[in-house]
């Protein structure tokens, strides 16, 4: 007798493929924002995916990309317990970034500098904030999503973001002063 998945336990709120495969690259920009490797974010991930089919009969529906998130970000911060010892490397946007920009030199060069100057920043920033931000601004999750990737209560998770927005709006600034910025021409 043929058993199809739709008679596993828990799979009435969704099979692996629907509840886990359409967030892959969400969960790779996670991984890769806390771990600072590309490489490992890729491991994180695949673990992370391996723990998600293991215990998709624990998933009761709802927001499944908020779910999976949660399982790497937790899979992140036991691979940062097990690595404590190791330093993050800088982000090197000519490593980890996989797009060629085409178009005018000119508005490419300020929006790379940019770019980089926000990728310095978040790097600064505690770990705390730097994945609030990552889930908020560039994976766009709601106060919800995050509270529940985070597992912290809402006022908390807008209190926190608030005080990460700041952290970054002055880790911006410093950059800026260093001489991160481009200077303006007449």
């Amino acid at each position: 007798m043929d058993t199809s998945e739709s008679d596993r336990p828990g799979s009435s709120a969704g099979t692996f493929e629907e509840v886990v495969l359409p967030h892959l690259d969400a969960a790779y920009r996670l991984a890769r924002w806390l771990t600072g490797r590309s490489h490992e974010a890729e491991d994180l991930v695949q673990e992370a995916s391996l723990r998600a089919f293991r215990y998709l009969h624990t998933f009761t529906g709802g927001n499944a990309r908020a779910w999976f998130l949660k399982i790497v970000r937790n899979t992140c911060y036991q691979w940062r317990g097990r690595a404590a010892a190791a330093v993050t490397d800088v982000f090197d946007e000519r490593l980890h970034s996989a797009i060629q920009p085409t178009g005018d030199p000119e508005a490419l060069f300020a929006r790379a500098e940019g770019t980089a100057l926000i990728e310095r920043a978040l790097n600064e920033l505690p770990l705390r904030f730097r994945e609030l931000l990552v889930l908020r601004e560039l994976e766009g999750l709601s106060y919800r999503e995050l509270a529940d990737v985070s597992g912290i209560p809402v006022g908390t998770v807008m209190s926190r973001l608030s005080r990460a927005r700041q952290a970054l709006h002055q880790a911006l600034t410093a950059l800026g002063e260093k001489g991160g910025a481009t200077s303006k021409c007449a």
